[in-house]
């Protein structure tokens, strides 16, 4: 029996990327930064993330990775349990609408 070799990746023309979910956690992290009066651009400085970059997250045209997920919680002075659960929120809300 041969073992597989793993390939890096996903497979060509499948995506992982989902947009409600990344639509909701932008919310909740919009939510979060106009809360505590901070500008996108200085928030992005203080998370160590290019401001074009956060204005996608926010947007939610990008998915963060978990380690992102942190920089931003940690950012925002807030657990990323809190974010997930503002985020699961958000989602809720999307299904009812």
């Amino acid at each position: 029996m041969q073992k597989r070799t793993i390939r890096p990746g996903r497979p060509a023309g499948v995506t992982t990327y989902e947009s409600a979910p990344a639509l909701a956690f932008g919310q909740a992290v919009r939510a979060a930064r106009l809360a505590q009066g901070i500008a996108q651009d200085e928030f992005a400085g203080l998370a160590g993330i290019a401001r074009s970059h956060m204005g996608k997250i926010e947007r939610g045209e990008h998915m963060p990775t978990l380690a992102l997920i942190l920089k931003i919680s940690l950012a925002l002075k807030i657990s990323s349990a809190e974010l997930m659960t503002a985020t699961e929120r958000n989602l809720y809300l999307q299904g009812d609408a």
